[in-house]
């Protein structure tokens, strides 16, 4: 059933609203499966604000607020996203599609709602400057089943019970523990993210074999001490449940029992057995200890329960891995057989599932054939099997320093679908063929069967191409494919920068660790044209996919980047202004608006807020940002403004709308060429090969202009007929609805849809065009809790890496000053953090917005983006996970104390209102018209 016809059924029942026994009864569902497949389209409903749930088990159709004078019943669904000062934002779960702001929620009106839920809101009327704010009336749908934090004990009889101070700091209460709740259960939990996870932890640290499933690293030995007295405090809770009131045990005497098991500072994860109110706290008991949080490994287990991220697979996922996984003679046999070619697969050291296999050749006319070989996972996972429900549960393989949490078991991510060498391999392949000057100039989709000839490394393909004798050697045979490749790479690269796509090649942290697992430091990573020519051959193959798709006209997933709002690019414009850079937009009509940071703003203060000039649609393209990208290359402001340039776009999503990709400046962008670890590449995957064995010729010719860019701005003086482009008209549908199937109303493609020898003009969508729509927006969604679990841990890792060089001096680099201080990063460690602006107590210091400046009233020295500064280390937020540092000039802090030796600052005459000549008193910084 479709999620319209699942609307149309609830909106036709009494008050709009059903029952999810009613529904099972009135669709006659059957076994387990299809009843959880019902429970999980009503959760995708309700996260997207299509549904409203209204207990455990009622659904109704909502009722959303209109852009101006509101409903009969305001009301807004939407997630709650708190800050640690207890006031929160409900983003609506339409607001993509309605254009709605976010809607305020002032801390007295939050109503025991917990960060990260599903809210339905109240909205007041709009203010004058447009926001708008609202009060929670229910929460839909906890997201918060456990929460992971640190354990205290009561401090006193008086209090109800011990705490648990929650690890995510915008959950400001405390998580109440009652006496004897405080042991959790021997056994385990039957939590669908722990699990058979808690047990296979406790029995870890206890040195038993680990379920399969993920890597653990061992924990501490404070941890493992209160590991082997679980069963000790177990029997104590028993007693004591067991034992009248008269003979129970005491709170003190319970404790003493169990003393030198101490919980104290622990981590622990607790799963909440009562809610929140206005007037009561939560209240939970814990369920797994997983050590100190100085334990090597403990960051890592805070992080996956923190963020909910599934981790062990069930067994029932892990038999059918096991019974897929071998390959089928008879199939490879059927399939293009590429196995006597010489291809090859480029990883990291690491790296243990690959993917992706690639060959180059030459042409006889001087052009090049480029073969892109993808694993085909489809072939195993099949839609609607537990593989497969478990795999869009996940989403994407999460990837921590020291470990991956895989989509999918390992009998598959690392067996029967990596491309190993030796190995026969299915794959779904991309077959493209070039002209001399790197275009691309038709392409092909096939089904094959590869055998690696070598599992290659970037650093061994780097060392290759850079002349290195011995590894040449090594591999004498495969040089001249690796210098073809490196050739094509370079051209197809200067074919997209043509084009205007945007490269800013930002480093990334690498977290080093020594032999015995421990942290040894943070260095950048480097991005060698190893690593290029197969970004290069990947977006080419993507492209190619998303262009084939697209001209059948068959609902699909895309990959798609939108333009950037008119107002970030203006914010962009003026911090670039300071430097002296431009975008180059010229003069634009602007209107008058208001950011809701100002707006928050005057609301403390009770000032009006501060108004911008925006203009009402900025031209902008994406070949701007790569000429301005181009032009500080390799300058003092290159860090800084390059993130700027990326803080100013918007973020990727999956759609099944094809919107284009702006920073690749392409027209139609999909991800097919990692199925191994994305769920949507998974998708896109079947739908290929649905089409394929449905007789549909998976064969393209790419005209001039196909894969041009489609922003483009008059004063770039772009030729070409970018004009036409298919994208830049925003064509409209052409199919029409015949049996049920899509009939293609358009007579343009180059090729026919299927072969001679069947006429048929029907193609029946692979997957129904809704469906697509939540698996776009599910897999966005787990593909931003993956990336924002990853890079906390890394932030996490590089504060603990700095817990013992507190009071030592640093290079360092400006990268943000804002009105409460100034982020700097460490020029050598890749190390950031904040100089708060009270602590430069050499002047009273305040901030200049109009030059993104913070300035001394006194003396005049000014700290701006891009200045080089000397920091010392002052002190560590470990809860927040922040570093706090203090300026350091000529050996004198900025906080007020002063090096041995040090001479003082001669007063200035207060009645002089003019600057002292920077020769005759201290030296200046970051003097006027200085390019820095």
């Amino acid at each position: 059933m479709t999620d319209r016809e699942l609307l149309t059924r609830i909106a036709r029942s009494a008050g709009q609203k059903a029952g999810y026994k009613q529904l099972v009864r009135e669709l006659s569902l059957g076994g387990g499966m299809q009843r959880r497949l019902l429970l999980e389209q009503l959760a995708r409903m309700t996260a997207r604000g299509a549904l409203v749930k209204l207990d455990r088990e009622h659904w109704s159709i909502p009722r959303t607020v209109s852009g101006v004078g509101g409903t009969r019943e305001n009301l807004s669904a939407g997630r709650l996203d708190l800050h640690r000062d207890g006031y929160g934002f409900v983003r609506p779960n339409a607001r993509q599609a309605s254009g709605q702001d976010d809607i305020f929620i002032p801390p007295n009106e939050i109503n025991g709602a917990m960060q990260g839920d599903q809210v339905l809101v109240e909205v007041e009327p709009p203010k004058a400057d447009g926001r708008r704010m609202g009060r929670i009336v229910r929460v839909i749908e906890r997201r918060n089943p456990t929460v992971v934090g640190v354990f205290h004990y009561a401090r006193s009889d008086r209090q109800q019970g011990h705490f648990v101070v929650p690890f995510d700091e915008r959950m400001t209460q405390q998580i109440l523990i009652p006496p004897g709740m405080e042991v959790p259960e021997v056994g385990g939990s039957a939590h669908r993210v722990l699990g058979a996870e808690a047990a296979a932890v406790q029995a870890k640290r206890l040195g038993l074999k680990q379920q399969e499933g993920s890597e653990v690293h061992p924990s501490g030995a404070k941890a493992q001490g209160y590991c082997e007295g679980l069963n000790v405090r177990a029997e104590a809770r028993t007693l004591h449940e067991a034992l009248t009131p008269d003979e129970s045990l005491s709170l003190d005497e319970s404790r003493t029992l169990h003393e030198a098991e101490s919980l104290e500072g622990l981590v622990v994860d607790v799963e909440i057995t009562s809610w929140p109110t206005p007037t009561r706290p939560p209240i939970g008991r814990v369920i797994e200890v997983l050590g100190d949080p100085d334990d090597f490994g403990v960051d890592v287990e805070m992080m996956i329960r923190k963020h909910q991220l599934p981790r062990i697979f069930p067994e029932k996922v892990l038999a059918e891995a096991r019974s897929v996984a071998h390959l089928d003679e008879a199939e490879a046999n059927s399939r293009r057989d590429f196995r006597s070619l010489p291809i090859v697969t480029i990883d990291g050291e690491t790296a243990r599932d690959f993917d992706d296999a690639v060959l180059v050749t030459e042409r006889a006319d001087g052009g090049y054939e480029l073969q892109v070989h993808i694993a085909d996972v489809a072939e195993y996972v099949r839609a609607g099997t537990d593989l497969d429900l478990e795999a869009r549960l996940r989403g994407t393989s999460v990837y921590f320093p020291d470990r991956a949490i895989p989509m999918l078991p390992q009998e598959l991510s690392t067996n029967i679908c990596s491309l190993r060498p030796g190995e026969d391999r299915l794959v779904l392949s991309c077959i493209m063929q070039l002209d001399a000057d790197g275009r691309i100039e038709s392409y092909e989709i096939v089904e094959g069967v590869i055998r690696s000839a070598a599992r290659m490394t970037y650093t061994e393909v780097h060392a290759i191409i850079e002349g290195d004798a011995e590894v040449r050697a090594r591999y004498a045979a495969l040089v001249p494919n690796f210098e073809r490749m490196r050739l094509l790479a370079g051209k197809m690269n200067k074919r997209r920068e043509e084009r205007g796509s945007i490269d800013f090649d930002l480093p990334e942290p690498v977290i080093e660790f020594d032999e015995q697992g421990q942290m040894r430091g943070v260095t950048k990573s480097e991005r060698t044209w190893a690593n290029r020519l197969i970004e290069e051959f990947m977006l080419a193959a993507n492209e190619c996919v998303a262009t084939w798709l697209e001209d059948l006209g068959v609902p699909s997933l895309y990959r798609i980047h939108e333009k950037p709002e008119a107002r970030r690019v203006v914010q962009f414009e003026e911090l670039a202004a300071a430097f002296g850079y431009s975008l180059g937009l010229g003069a634009l009509p602007v209107k008058r608006i208001q950011t809701r940071g100002d707006r928050r703003d005057a609301q403390r203060s009770g000032r009006n807020a501060k108004t911008h000039e925006v203009p009402e649609d900025i031209p902008v393209t994406p070949r701007m940002y790569q000429k301005l990208a181009k032009r500080i290359e390799g300058k003092p402001e290159e860090r800084i403004l390059s993130y700027l340039m990326l803080r100013s776009l918007k973020q990727a999503r999956y759609s099944e709308e094809n919107e284009g990709h702006f920073a690749l400046a392409a027209p139609s962008y999909t991800h097919f060429t990692s199925p191994i670890r994305r769920y949507p590449d998974l998708i896109v995957h079947r739908i290929a090969k649905a089409l394929l064995r449905e007789g549909v010729l998976g064969e393209g010719v790419v005209e001039h202009g196909r894969h041009g860019s489609p922003w483009h701005h008059p004063n770039e003086g772009l030729t070409g007929g970018m004009d036409s482009h298919p994208f830049a008209r925003k064509k409209a549908k052409e199919w029409g609805t015949v049996g049920g199937g899509l009939a293609r109303g358009n007579a343009g493609l180059s090729t026919p849809l299927r072969s001679a020898q069947d006429d048929r003009a029907v193609i029946e969508p692979p997957i129904p065009e809704a469906e697509l729509a939540q698996i776009a927006e599910e897999t966005s969604l787990t593909e931003r809790r993956a990336a924002e679990a990853e890079r906390e841990l890394v932030e996490w890792k590089k504060v603990r890496f700095m817990q013992d060089r507190v009071g030592e001096e640093f290079a360092a680099l400006v990268l943000n000053p804002t009105k409460y201080g100034m982020f700097v990063e460490l020029t050598d460690m890749f190390v950031e953090g904040l100089v708060p602006i009270d602590s430069l107590r050499d002047d009273r210091y305040t901030w200049r917005e109009n030059t993104h400046e913070i300035i001394g009233e006194r003396w005049g020295r000014r700290f701006k983006a891009g200045d080089r500064v000397q920091v010392i280390l002052d002190r560590i937020l470990a809860q927040e996970r922040r570093l706090q540092f203090s300026i350091v000039e000529e050996g004198i802090p900025l906080t007020g104390k002063k090096a041995a030796g040090a001479s003082p600052r001669p007063k200035k005459d207060k009645r002089k209102d003019v600057r002292e000549p920077a020769s005759k008193g201290k030296k200046r910084f970051g003097k006027k018209g200085k390019r820095r």
